[in-house]
């Protein structure tokens, strides 16, 4: 019903119709955080990217989940293996600060550093120096 299809596309703002919604684009992260990415940094880090295995500490409990993660144009993909072809979930890190845990926070490893923004914390840890440098 070739019709319908017009009407349907005619009442949707040219914007839209140029590109589907995609909620993790750069772009779309900077509007929502209120942030910028300066050209030089947006040409390094599309040029750039880092996969291999962290573990992710699991909310209120003391149990890791082994991830293959890669971490390309400012945000980190999670998949169960590096086989895997979909992400099981992706973090835009734009926005995100990066630092090592407190004594108070109570994580006795390793190679452990914590993600933050706002109220959103994130603890990884790999799984040797050369990986937690990297």
């Amino acid at each position: 019903d070739q019709e319908s299809e017009d009407d349907l596309s005619a009442s949707r703002t040219s914007l839209e119709r140029q590109s589907p919604h995609r909620g993790n684009t750069t772009v779309h992260v900077c509007w929502h955080r209120n942030t910028s990415v300066s050209m030089v940094d947006f040409s390094i880090a599309v040029e750039n990217q880092l996969s291999g295995n962290l573990l992710r500490k699991f909310k209120n409990s003391n149990g890791w989940q082994k991830l293959w993660v890669v971490f390309t144009n400012f945000c980190m993909f999670f998949y169960k293996s590096h086989q895997d072809n979909h992400p099981l979930a992706s973090l835009p890190l734009l926005g995100y600060s990066l630092t090592i845990p407190s004594e108070s926070e109570n994580i006795h490893k390793d190679y452990v550093f914590k993600l933050h923004f706002k109220s959103h914390v994130y603890y990884f840890r790999a799984e040797s120096q050369y990986t937690f440098e990297r």
